[in-house]
């Protein structure tokens, strides 16, 4: 008997009520046993890279019913990156614990998670991992690529670019403008490796998704076929009893990171693989992103990495060929969502363009990755993407030039007479999950005016905050625990000299732990911290844990299953 049942089967007047409901052009047949598929969608016209999502969701259905299924619509919350303030981040977590709440709530037997901006597959993710209902990932897919002046535009990376062209004098305002009307070509999520693009494909190697799936652009046919055979797929999911907490194991998670490191991906999937990992109970810490991937060569040239867009990824033989390269390098006994191991499913991928897609012996880089910092700066971890850096200076001593708050960058740091030279650090705090509240994606800090007249394009930049997957420079992020939770980086002054050293691990402030230990924290810094009085917020900063951990909510971390003991009549 299905979980369904437990609301559709018998005579009583609680069935009678739950299956008249219902009613309204389901045939008698729908309650007689059949799997009942929710469609957890997050389309929203305000989450513009998931407005084709009720399209796909038509697909989920069709094929939902031929697989002898009932499907239904749920509409769950989502989150456009672009367009919520202060930062999407800041509700993952409830969204997360809205889509768990509403699967285990409802009668069904199993659901479909249709997502594709930055937040919004990691949220179903962890949704599915705590309710552990048979589940099945479809992602909405990357927009095609746009062009301005003959050049391809990879959406976001192109923006940071562009907009610091216009602050160097060499594009004008005009110009800059008349691209914005370019770069958005069609429906889907950003064309970049950015973490809606990295996040859609770590769905498929984590086993989530129907394989070969993730990546086919969101104006592609072929996702919509993938769409109608993902409901397929959830059918059999429920009949075979099939479960998120069997398929993604810890092997798939460390799957995930050397997917990461070969594909140039996003510093954002470390904070949603480790709450993923935390809702399913697996063993997984930051450690694990260094010790497992930092080894692994970067295949893919990719912008914010390299030069290619999404698409180009797919044409050139997608997923499942860069992943054949590294087989060697996955845990074989990894399953997919369609009981198969998901080495099994590579078969003979072949690369078809070896400028997007390197091969093993001819990697953009050797090793790749996210490097895991430590020192005193961060005695609990910061994360950085050598990949996206600068190699002269991943190795790097300089003194900080200290911003309070995002308020006070955007303040000062355009102002002819500040102090700062190219060997310079910009350090920017109060911008970690409980500061801003959020962790918002502001660590890529613009460059200074003066700098940039110089044709200086990178300089080193450590924050307590996140970074888009779609930005690059060295740039030092996730710095644990954060300047409102204690950290030292409450503590650093202008002047102070930063040590930065990505092959030692290292990040520290060339202070003796006396000294730092004896100092207050900036009293702008504290004045500046996120103080909520109500709401989300304040149950946000009262139980949000650190990056290093996933930033997940303390009493959210974990399973509570499927079970519910009272009838609601």
């Amino acid at each position: 008997m299905h979980r369904s049942s437990q609301w559709y089967a018998g005579t009583d007047r609680n069935a009678y009520i739950h299956r008249a409901w219902m009613r309204r052009g389901l045939p008698a047949g729908a309650f007689d046993g059949r799997p009942h598929i929710a469609i957890a969608n997050t389309a929203s016209d305000l989450t513009p890279c998931n407005m084709h999502l009720d399209e796909v969701a038509e697909h989920v259905k069709r094929g939902v019913w031929e697989a002898g299924g009932v499907p239904l619509n749920l509409p769950v919350v989502s989150l456009g990156e672009t367009q919520v303030r202060p930062t999407a981040m800041l509700w993952r977590n409830m969204a997360a614990m809205a889509t768990e709440e509403m699967l285990r709530a409802n009668p069904i037997d199993g659901v479909v998670l249709l997502g594709g901006c930055d937040k919004t597959i990691p949220a179903l993710l962890m949704a599915a991992a705590s309710v552990d209902l048979p589940a099945v990932v479809v992602p909405g897919g990357p927009m095609l690529t746009g062009h301005f002046r003959g050049s391809p535009l990879g959406c976001g990376t192109d923006v940071w670019a562009l907009s610091e062209e216009v602050r160097a004098g060499t594009l004008t305002e005009a110009e800059f403008l008349r691209s914005e009307s370019s770069m958005i070509r069609s429906k889907g999520h950003c064309n970049t490796m950015g973490t809606a693009s990295t996040m859609g494909l770590l769905a498929e190697v984590l086993g989530m998704t129907l394989p070969g799936l993730a990546g086919i652009p969101a104006a592609d046919s072929r996702l919509l076929q993938g769409a109608h055979e993902s409901g397929g797929l959830a059918v059999d999911l429920v009949k075979q009893d099939r479960r998120p907490s069997r398929v993604m194991t810890r092997g798939s998670f460390l799957n995930a990171i050397v997917a990461l490191a070969a594909l140039g991906g996003s510093t954002n999937a470390v904070v949603h693989l480790l709450a993923i990992a935390g809702r399913l109970g697996v063993d997984l810490a930051q450690d694990d992103f260094d010790r497992t991937g930092s080894g692994v060569p970067l295949l893919v040239d990719l912008q914010p990495a390299g030069r290619f867009l999404m698409d180009d990824l797919y044409r050139a033989g997608g997923l499942h060929a860069v992943l054949h390269q590294i087989r060697d390098l996955l845990d074989p006994k990894a399953i997919t969502v369609t009981g198969r191991p998901l080495v099994d499913s590579l078969g003979d991928a072949r690369i078809h363009d070896a400028e997007v897609i390197r091969p093993r012996a001819r990697p953009l880089q050797e090793h790749a990755g996210i490097a895991v910092l430590y020192g005193n700066l961060a005695p609990d971890g910061a994360v950085i993407k050598p990949a996206a850096a600068s190699p002269h200076l991943l190795k790097h001593r300089g003194p900080a030039v200290v911003f309070d708050s995002v308020e006070d960058l955007h303040a000062r740091l355009d102002h002819p007479d500040l102090d700062v030279t190219p060997d310079s650090v910009l350090v920017l705090r109060g911008c970690g999950p409980k500061g801003y509240p959020g962790m918002p994606e502001v660590s890529n800090l613009p460059l200074p005016p003066s700098l940039l007249a110089q044709g200086v394009r990178d300089m080193v930049r450590i924050c307590d905050g996140r970074m888009s997957g779609t930005a690059y420079g060295t740039v030092v992020l996730h710095v644990a625990p954060e300047a409102a939770a204690g950290g030292p980086l409450a503590k650093v002054r202008t002047g102070d000299m930063i040590i930065l050293d990505v092959p030692g691990r290292r990040l520290g402030v060339e202070l003796s732990d006396e000294e730092l230990a004896a100092r207050e924290p900036a009293p702008a810094a504290v004045r500046a911290f996120a103080r909520p009085s109500r709401g989300w917020q304040r149950l946000y900063v009262e139980t949000v844990r650190q990056a290093n951990t996933g930033a997940d909510l303390d009493f959210l971390i974990g399973s509570s299953g499927d079970h519910v003991s009272r009838e609601s009549h």
